[in-house]
C-alpha cells in the first residue's frame, strides 16, 4: 500500500510543484520565444522528463557558479573610438597594433602548433573544446610535456565533454613533469553544482603572452596533421600578435581559475602589451560569464549595417528568429548574402533542422552554397570589405546563447581580401541552393525544426 501510495499520490504531487517551480524560473530566464515555448512543452506535457532534463541543461546563465569565477568586467572604450565600433558591442576596446595570419590548412595548423610549443620560453595556456584521443593529440601532448619538463609553464583546459575520452592517465606524464590540466564543468557532479548543457567551446592557444591561435580548430586528427589528407575537414584559424593577445590571457585566466580552483590574481594584468603589426581587432567573448550576448548582438548589428556583402561559413546553422529575420532582411534588400554550409555535416540530426531555415533565406534572396568536397568547419563572417569576423562560435542558438565562445573582430581591407579568397575557393568547390522537399519530408523538417532550441 506504502509503494502505490507513493506511485499514484506522493509522486505526481512532487513531479506538480516541481514543474511549477520549474515553470517560473524558465519564464524568468533570458531566453529566446522559441527555446521558452520548447522548454515550457517539455516541462508540462512530459514532467516526469522534462523537468530532470531542465534541471540538468535548461541553465544558461548560472549566477551562482560565476561567483566562483572571475568575472570578465566591461572594459570602459574610449569615446573617440565609439563611432569606429560600428555597433560592435565587447567586454574588451579596439585595440591596433596587432598582426594577423590565417591559417586554411590542417598541415599549417600542426606545423604552427608544434612550432609555437618547441619555442615557447615562459608559458603555454591552451584552452580546447576537443583533445583528440589520437596520435595527433598525442603528439601535442608529447610537446607539452617536454616544455614542461624544461620549466615552462603549461597549463591546459578541457571541456570534460568534448574531450571526455582523454583519461587521467592519458594526462599523468604532462602533470608529473610539471604541467597542468584541468576538466572544464565535469559531466558527472552533485545535482544543480552545475549544467551538462553549458559547454566550453573556446579554442585558445597562448604562448609566452605574446602570440595566440584562435579560432574553429580542435586539436585531433579531423583538424590538423603533419601530412595533408583528405578526410581532414576544412577550418580556419588565425594566428594573433600584439596587444590583443592580452585580452584572449585574460579570458583564458578566468576559466583556468574556474575549472582549476586555482587563483590566477591579477595574472593578466601583467601580461606584457606588445605591437606587433597595424590590423586593429577587438576581443569579444560569449557566454555565461559575460553580461547579455555580446557575440550575438554584434552580428545582428553588422548584418543591419551591411552595405553591399555579408558572407557566412559555418558548419552548422539553426540561427533564433531574430537572426533569421535579420539575416532575411539584409537578403531582401539587395545584399550580396551567401552561406556556406557542409553539404553533409558530422550532426546529420543539425543537418535535417537546418533545411527550413536556409530555404527561408534563400528564398528572401541569399545564396546557400553547399560545400561537397568534405566536412566544412569553418566559423568565418565576412561584412562589406572591411570587417571579418573569426572564432569559435557557429551559427546556432547552442553557439550563441549557451556555450562560452570567443570570437575576434578584424577591421582590416587586406585580411578581410584574404579571409574572402578562402571563402570563394569554398564556394567554387559547392553545389548551389536547397532544393524544395515532397510534402512528407517538408513534414518531418517541421517537426524537427520544434527541436530547434533545444539543439
Amino acid at each position: 500500500m506504502k509503494i502505490h501510495w507513493i506511485f499514484f499520490h506522493l509522486l505526481p504531487i512532487l513531479g506538480f510543484f516541481l514543474a511549477v517551480t520549474l515553470l517560473v524560473h524558465q519564464n524568468r530566464t533570458e531566453r529566446s520565444p522559441s527555446s521558452t515555448i520548447a522548454w515550457l512543452l517539455a516541462i508540462v506535457l512530459i514532467p516526469y522528463l522534462g523537468v530532470p532534463a531542465y534541471m540538468i541543461f535548461g541553465g544558461r546563465k548560472i549566477r551562482r557558479l560565476i561567483k566562483s569565477k572571475t568575472i570578465l568586467p566591461p572594459d570602459p572604450i574610449p569615446p573617440e573610438k565609439s563611432a569606429i565600433l560600428q555597433g560592435i558591442g565587447s567586454i574588451f576596446p579596439l585595440r591596433g597594433g596587432n598582426s594577423i595570419t590565417l591559417i586554411t590548412t590542417g598541415e599549417k595548423a600542426y606545423a604552427t602548433l608544434i612550432g609555437m610549443i618547441e619555442h615557447a620560453q615562459q608559458s603555454i595556456d591552451i584552452t580546447i573544446f576537443i583533445l583528440g584521443n589520437d596520435e595527433v593529440g598525442a603528439a601535442v601532448l608529447a610537446a607539452l610535456t617536454r616544455k614542461a619538463e624544461q620549466g615552462v609553464r603549461v597549463r591546459i583546459i578541457l571541456d570534460a565533454l568534448g574531450s571526455f575520452n582523454i583519461s587521467k592517465k592519458k594526462l599523468s606524464p604532462l602533470e608529473a613533469a610539471g604541467g597542468h590540466y584541468a576538466f572544464f564543468m565535469p559531466m558527472m557532479h552533485l545535482p544543480l553544482r552545475g549544467r551538462a548543457n553549458l559547454r566550453n567551446h573556446r579554442k585558445m592557444i597562448i604562448v609566452d603572452n605574446a602570440t595566440a591561435i584562435l579560432g574553429g580548430m580542435n586539436i585531433a586528427r579531423e583538424y590538423m596533421g603533419k601530412t595533408a589528407d583528405t578526410r581532414m575537414w576544412h577550418d580556419m584559424a588565425v594566428v594573433v600578435k600584439g596587444p590583443t593577445v592580452a585580452d584572449i590571457h585574460h579570458v583564458f585566466c578566468s576559466d583556468w581559475q574556474f575549472a582549476s580552483r586555482q587563483d590566477t590574481g591579477k595574472e593578466y594584468e601583467s601580461a606584457p602589451v606588445n605591437t606587433a603589426g597595424s590590423i586593429t581587432l577587438q576581443l569579444v567573448p560569449s557566454g555565461p560569464d559575460v553580461a547579455g550576448d555580446p557575440l550575438y548582438n554584434s552580428i545582428i548589428s553588422a548584418l543591419f549595417r551591411a552595405e553591399h556583402r555579408v558572407w557566412i561559413a559555418t558548419p552548422y546553422f539553426i540561427p533564433d528568429e531574430m537572426l533569421l529575420k535579420a539575416m532575411c532582411i539584409a537578403a531582401g534588400r539587395g545584399i550580396d548574402m551567401r552561406i556556406v554550409v557542409p553539404q553533409a555535416s558530422n550532426h546529420p540530426l543539425a543537418d535535417l533542422v537546418r533545411r527550413s531555415f536556409l530555404k527561408q533565406v534563400q528564398d528572401s534572396g541569399a545564396t546557400i552554397c553547399n560545400f561537397t568536397p568534405g566536412m566544412m568547419h569553418g566559423k568565418v563572417i565576412l561584412v562589406d570589405d572591411m570587417l571579418c569576423v573569426a572564432g569559435s562560435m557557429n551559427m546556432d542558438m547552442r553557439s550563441l546563447f549557451l556555450n562560452f565562445e570567443v570570437a575576434l573582430f578584424i577591421y582590416n581591407e587586406s585580411v578581410v581580401k584574404e579571409m574572402a579568397a578562402w571563402v570563394t575557393d569554398l564556394i567554387s568547390q559547392s553545389s548551389p541552393g536547397i532544393r524544395k522537399s515532397n510534402i512528407f519530408v517538408e513534414f518531418i523538417e517541421g517537426i524537427a525544426r520544434l527541436l530547434a532550441p533545444l539543439l
